[in-house]
């Protein structure tokens, strides 16, 4: 991805806080500086047993400052100002599985005679195999871009997968030989932004913007988020309550891969999108996420622990293992799941 000269981005400025009372989920926040102090791992691992269990949890002390981390807020605030054309020119190939690219606005259904207000830009990896055309504001800023995707792909994710291991008394790469950056899957920086809907389309579609899912991944890294409106469960039978996101804290979610691979012992989270409330409901969403996702060398079968068989998670049958890799279950998901109807959409965006 060669560099192409373009004006200097202003600096982002997040919108303030909603000032409405909200029901916040009181979520656990893990240290990661602790993780190279002496003795810090075997911290982390009782911290994880004792509380990361149920799909969400915060993390501190990352090693991005907080102007690298709004310089992407601000190429994403770029790319999403671009006109509707050039942002279709680098269209995802949504229809074979993959989010390489740009997802248009309106691209799929959520409830009949509703299509989303949700439009996004995901980044693969910088390797050949994910290689593919981008808008120049995303070519100027490829060094950082990379840079911001390395470190949070091989230094903050494979942190926790070491840790997750340790947990499950497994060797410590179990995880990240399943998930490393030179090897192939769909891990991406995605820049999101949903349009703010009238109040009238709100109340039509009971405020939701997206609805419940638990994401299909290994790990989501969420950045700083300031307008309200994002939910969680902890429980299928539990109340919604909203996460915050502040300045200096990632919220992490579990997704699905670490859910099967761990026979039901890590939980993924199950989460929602909803309208912003009054003092914020105007607002166009922005957002920041990174994803892990499971590679080509992962082999698509729940893990033997020690840990998880005493802990009552142990490994009953392989009904449900497959002889494919992580990469194929997921590639398959999202072509199964969404194919359909971003085929429907395509013929209106492109």
């Amino acid at each position: 991805m060669g560099a192409v000269k373009v004006k200097a981005l202003p600096k982002y400025e997040h919108p303030p806080e909603t000032r409405c009372p909200l029901k916040y989920a009181d979520v656990p926040t893990i240290d990661l500086a602790d993780y190279d102090r002496p003795g810090g791992r075997d911290r982390l691992v009782q911290q994880f047993r004792q509380h990361i269990h149920h799909g969400f949890f915060y993390i501190t002390n990352i090693g991005l400052s907080q102007e690298e981390i709004d310089l992407q807020f601000a190429i994403a605030k770029a790319f999403f100002e671009l006109p509707e054309e050039e942002r279709l020119r680098h269209r995802a190939p949504l229809e074979t599985g993959s989010y390489n690219g740009y997802r248009p606005l309106g691209a799929l259904s959520l409830f009949p005679g509703m299509q989303d207000t949700l439009e996004f830009y995901s980044i693969f990896k910088f390797i050949p195999q994910s290689e593919r055309s981008h808008p120049d504001i995303i070519r100027q800023y490829s060094r950082e871009i990379e840079g911001f995707s390395r470190h949070m792909h091989e230094i903050v994710s494979f942190k926790i997968l070491r840790v997750l291991a340790l947990v499950l008394e497994l060797p410590e790469d179990q995880f990240v030989n399943g998930n490393r950056y030179e090897d192939e899957c769909d891990s991406s920086i995605r820049y999101m932004l949903y349009h703010a809907r009238s109040q009238r389309e709100n109340q039509t579609f009971d405020n939701v913007y997206f609805r419940g899912h638990t994401d299909k991944g290994t790990l989501t890294f969420l950045f700083q988020q300031s307008i309200a409106a994002l939910q969680i469960q902890s429980t299928k039978e539990a109340e919604w309550e909203y996460l915050r996101i502040p300045a200096g804290s990632v919220a992490v979610n579990i997704a699905d891969t670490l859910q099967f691979l761990t026979n039901g012992y890590l939980k993924s989270g199950f989460h929602r999108v909803i309208a912003p409330q009054r003092d914020q409901v105007h607002l166009d969403r922005l957002a920041l996420l990174y994803f892990v996702r499971p590679t080509d060398k992962l082999p698509w079968k729940t893990l033997d622990s020690p840990f998880l068989r005493r802990s009552g998670y142990g490994k009953m049958s392989t009904e449900n293992d497959r002889d494919i890799t992580g990469l194929d279950w997921w590639r398959a998901g999202v072509k199964a799941r969404k194919g359909a109807n971003y085929m429907s959409s395509a013929a209106s965006t492109t």
